[in-house]
């Protein structure tokens, strides 16, 4: 799977990881008490070692790196590792087992929470070494000319202070596209491949070709094969250069770019993006890992930010989206059997009102007639103008919701009757339309938003925002494929709102293709049976993006 595209080309660095084991059992010599001060002291230190690796790094690294640190001093775990020393285990072995069970419970949810198991793995063996007194296997000091590099998966204490004159391309066994080796690669704007197996197989120093696009890894390429790829690729951000301006088809058609953004150290790379405002601002960030809710002022900060980072250009700002696989401690949350189908979203503030006035006091405060909200988790009309008549009451101009539950989409014009607009959440949309849990890694193949069926309820609820004269957007990751971008318009999407990477590609594929080719395009992939069947039809009414390279 190519994660982030262009073309990677060098001898390979394979890398391998050779902390063992400890062994099954082991014990200790000693006082208990003594052989957990040694595992603290080793989980300290290696978090402080990660803290400072981030702080090295800077931008998307240093946000990673700070999270693992936390990962390894959190209190579940020590009170795993200290209990488990207690039963008479070795520091070495106690951290193994306490680390592998949380990283198997991970590994077990699949999609963002099962890549992170990796993340699990590499603390637990920085501090297994550490107790040992061994050394960490690294990356070379220095290189003769940047270097391919293999893993069967990356940290991103690894790879976080690499830079494009080091490493041509990365390529992993495992890992998915929301896997740190994916988001770091991105960042770096380094080509990545993934979920490549056998990789670690390739013989150190043997020259490799990786297309971070297609996924296509090359052993021994051929001279010519490697020059027609990187002329290929040159011709792609050649067009991807050239595509500026407002979002647009080619016939003029116009369609706001937005981005999804997930926190205030994100707006830098929208704005740099070209993004035309924001689609989906996350306001978890201010709310996760902390006892009790932020105060008025810090939010008001943190969207008076956003506002103030595109002048003049649409916010999007999704109220607080708790419950499921994002629990917070100040909002106690009974034990349901399914919490993708119990409280979550706009159900959580029916419970806390107390939380949704505070932040709704905190938006209008901001007071910028650019400010859109929307609450996520809607399902019926009552609950659309329940939302909708406290956000006027607090003297917001735009209040509106978020689609990701089939009802809402089948009657959209119900809820359109309450709100002024309409934000589409493929990524739920898919979970609930096919009761395929999205956490869930055996599902994916029923989280592909080529879908026809998804593309179906997109087309409702646009057709339905569209003749009630109100904007409907898209905000799900869908629109982060040029192809599919162009669909969604076909299908009526009046604006797209995706990660900021993705923004020019998404710009160039758009430009090159008129409103009457998206609108076929979109025609074609619906009539399909299949997600394989609705891409390729889509993409044969979309020529230019071979051209493109996209």
């Amino acid at each position: 799977m190519g994660v982030s595209p262009g073309i990677g080309h060098g001898p390979a660095y394979v890398l391998t990881v050779s902390v063992p084991e400890p062994p099954e059992g082991a014990t200790f010599t000693g006082e208990a008490d003594q052989e957990k001060e040694r595992a603290m002291a080793a989980l300290t230190q290696v978090a402080g070692e990660l803290e400072a690796r981030g702080n090295r790094a800077g931008g998307e690294a240093e946000e990673i790196l700070k999270a693992q640190a936390l990962m390894a001093e959190d209190p579940g775990l020590v009170v795993k590792v200290r209990t488990l020393i207690d039963r008479g285990l070795a520091a070495p072995r106690a951290v193994f087992e306490a680390f592998t069970k949380y990283r198997d419970v991970l590994a077990g949810s699949g999609g963002y929470l099962g890549e992170r198991a990796a993340d699990l793995n590499d603390i637990r063996d920085r501090v297994i070494a550490l107790l040992y007194g061994q050394v960490m296997p690294g990356l070379p000091a220095r290189a003769a000319e940047p270097y391919v590099l293999v893993a069967r998966d990356l940290a991103p204490a690894d790879t976080a202070l690499l830079s494009k004159s080091q490493v041509a391309a990365f390529v992993t066994e495992e890992g998915g596209p929301t896997s740190h080796t994916a988001i770091l690669a991105r960042a770096m704007g380094v080509p990545a491949v993934v979920a490549c197996p056998g990789a670690t197989r390739i013989p150190p120093g043997v020259r490799v070709m990786a297309d971070g696009t297609s996924g296509d890894v090359r052993v021994e390429p051929a001279e010519s094969d490697v020059a027609d790829a990187v002329s290929a690729d040159t011709a792609r951000l050649s067009a991807l250069a050239s595509a500026r301006g407002p979002g647009r088809t080619a016939d003029g058609h116009p369609v706001p770019l937005l981005a999804n953004v997930g926190g205030p150290a994100e707006l830098h790379a929208a704005v740099a993006a070209e993004a035309e405002g924001i689609g989906l601002y996350r306001t978890e960030f201010l709310f996760l890992d902390r006892a009790e809710p932020p105060s008025t002022e810090e939010q008001v900060r943190a969207y008076r930010a956003a506002v103030e980072a595109f002048p003049g250009g649409k916010v999007v700002v999704r109220t607080l989206d708790s419950g499921a696989d994002k629990p917070l401690a100040f909002l106690p949350a009974a034990a349901e059997p399914n919490p993708a189908l119990g409280e979550r979203g706009l159900r959580r503030f029916k419970r806390f009102p107390e939380v949704m006035e505070a932040q709704l006091a905190a938006l209008a405060a901001v007071g910028a007639e650019e400010l859109h909200v929307m609450a996520p988790m809607v399902a019926t009309a009552e609950e659309a103008g329940w939302f909708a008549r406290e956000c006027r009451a607090k003297g917001l101009r735009h209040a509106g919701v978020m689609i990701e539950i089939p009802a809402a989409a089948l009657r959209a014009r119900d809820l359109l009757a309450q709100v002024d607009f309409l934000s589409i959440g493929t990524n739920d949309l898919a979970q609930y339309a096919f009761a395929a849990d999205r956490q869930l890694g055996v599902m994916s193949p029923l989280q592909d938003p080529w879908q026809p069926a998804l593309l179906d309820l997109v087309a409702m609820a646009a057709n339905a925002a569209s003749r009630a004269g109100k904007p409907c957007g898209i905000c799900g990751e869908s629109a982060a494929d040029p192809a599919l971008a162009c669909v969604l318009v076909g299908l009526g999407a009046d604006t797209l709102s995706m990660g900021a990477a993705a923004l020019p590609a998404v710009r160039a594929g758009l430009a090159a293709h008129t409103l009457t080719q998206c609108r076929l395009a979109a025609d074609a992939a619906r009539a399909q049976r299949t997600a394989a069947e609705a891409r390729v039809a889509a993409r044969a009414r979309l020529p230019e993006l071979g051209r493109l390279g996209l």
